[in-house]
């Protein structure tokens, strides 16, 4: 017999299988030996109270054999199958290409970017020197940003396919099974690289194709139709079906669009700051506590406001995270925050931001004036506290790290 319930757990006791046995026999009004394991569904903090618990949803097997989950993917060989371009190896275009080969289609990716092992050279000039290499940086590469950034892995949206499945694939790659169970799992800027590289050599195993260093300029449409793409090197790839996984920061995307014609919309935005304070008051506010206990991990806090019916509220809180560059090209400035694996830096960081309406942007029906303006502020972010290239100076450094971002 399995049952589901859930149970209450004291900090640094919610993988003890006996101390669940034992929970879970209570209040089941059963005997600890009579359970055979306790498998967690899902587990969340609970810090209403000034007693800090897990909330724990886990099946009960009573006289029952378990046998635990094993995370392996068979995909099909596709080498000869149908081909579809994407563009963008970033965490859209690798799941798309996972995608491809499980309906019987032969990805072929184009990354303007490098690798992840060559891209490392590229990232050091950034954090060294300030210099940015428009086809190789943290938004641009195998992985995109999603190579240091898993977003926390968290999402309130149940329209967009099954996110349970994303996370068993990142487990078929090398994450850990917590982010299967955790409320708000979380991989590691540490860790991603090798699970991106994973993925990628899943798809090159499968018969898929993974071209870097290779940007697409054009899109080539006969009678209405995409049939294929135009490199930069002046090679025409087709395919009957082309996705475009290339994200927001390729802004030469949207251009060449609008440029062919291609029906493309402005769109709302938030813009704001990224502000960094230390983790320490951060666990003392939620936990309520003068020091975080080993048994609690870093904590977070989410801020939302409305301000004249205009929203204000915080994204990709970083819990013992850090502040990264990742601005495109040079003179601009945009950041994004992570965290390893064990969130353990002294400081946590968070983007506050605030709703930016079409109205608010001066350019009328013109599709590309929320990207213009987008990019005018990163550029006026550089001016007002870019870092110089190679300049180690403190004042610039806090100043590099705590620009205006879109």
């Amino acid at each position: 017999m399995v049952k589901e319930i859930e149970i209450v757990c004291p900090p640094g006791q919610q993988e003890d299988q006996t101390i669940l046995k034992r929970l879970s026999a209570s209040a089941l009004n059963t005997a600890p030996q009579k359970i055979s394991a306790v498998k967690t569904l899902k587990r969340s903090i609970d810090a209403r109270g000034r007693k800090v618990v897990y909330r724990m949803q886990v099946q009960v097997f009573i006289d029952e054999v378990y046998t635990p989950e094993t995370f392996t993917i068979n995909y099909p060989n596709v080498s000869i199958a149908k081909p579809v371009i994407i563009i963008g190896a970033g965490p859209a275009g690798l799941f798309a290409a996972l995608r491809c080969i499980e309906l019987g289609l032969k990805p072929v990716i184009l990354e303007r970017g490098k690798d992840v092992k060559q891209r490392r050279r590229d990232l050091a000039n950034i954090n060294k020197q300030g210099l940015v290499n428009p086809e190789s940086n943290y938004c641009f590469g195998e992985g995109g940003a999603g190579t240091y950034s898993d977003g926390k892995l968290y999402t309130r949206s149940t329209k967009r396919g099954d996110v349970n499945a994303v996370l068993k694939t990142f487990v078929a790659h090398g994450a850990t099974e917590d982010i299967l169970i955790d409320a708000r799992p979380h991989i590691g800027t540490n860790k991603l690289p090798q699970i991106i590289t994973a993925i990628k050599d899943s798809i090159l195993n499968a018969g898929g194709e993974v071209l870097f260093d290779e940007k697409v300029i054009a899109l080539l449409v006969e009678f209405g139709k995409i049939r294929g793409v135009r490199l930069a090197s002046g090679e025409k790839l087709y395919a009957d079906a082309v996705i475009l996984a290339t994200g927001h920061s390729a802004r030469d995307i949207f251009e060449m669009l609008h440029k062919q014609n291609i029906l493309i919309e402005a769109k709302p935005f938030a813009l704001g700051v990224r502000i960094e304070h230390p983790q320490e008051i951060i666990d003392q506010a939620q936990y309520h506590c003068e020091h975080r206990g080993p048994d609690l991990p870093p904590s977070y806090y989410n801020l939302v406001e409305q301000v004249d019916d205009r929203g204000v509220f915080s994204f990709c809180m970083c819990p013992g995270g850090i502040i990264a560059p990742c601005a495109t090209d040079m003179e601009e400035i945009v950041v994004n925050g992570w965290s390893p694996s064990k969130r353990n830096n002294p400081f946590a960081n968070s983007g506050t931001v605030v709703q930016v309406n079409l109205e608010d942007v001066a350019g009328g029906d013109d599709p590309l004036k929320m990207l213009r303006f987008q990019q005018e502020i990163e550029q006026l972010a550089f001016k007002a506290g870019g870092r110089k290239p190679g300049c180690s100076c403190p004042a610039h450094d806090r100043l590099y790290r705590k620009p205006v971002i879109g």
